[in-house]
């Protein structure tokens, strides 16, 4: 699945959901290094609890953050 990110430094979110658990997670654009951190700690997590972690996480003054843009793209979804 693809998701379109809004008001972050990353723009697409790509990521499979398998038997109710997130797998592939890879951003396009944003901070490398971090990005590809969360999509390691994310990896095989129940998609419920990755929601209720990363969600209403903040960048700065945006409204919003990659994390948080995972968790609604998660949302979206389920």
């Amino acid at each position: 699945m693809e998701y379109t990110i809004q008001g972050t430094c990353a723009r697409k979110i790509s990521f499979e959901i398998q038997e109710g658990r997130v797998r592939s997670v890879s951003f396009k654009n944003g901070c490398e290094g971090n990005l590809q951190g969360i999509a390691r700690l994310v990896e095989g997590m129940p998609v419920e609890e990755v929601i209720a972690r990363l969600k209403g996480v903040q960048c700065g003054s945006r409204g919003t953050s990659c994390p948080d843009q995972l968790a609604q793209a998660l949302l979206s979804v389920r």
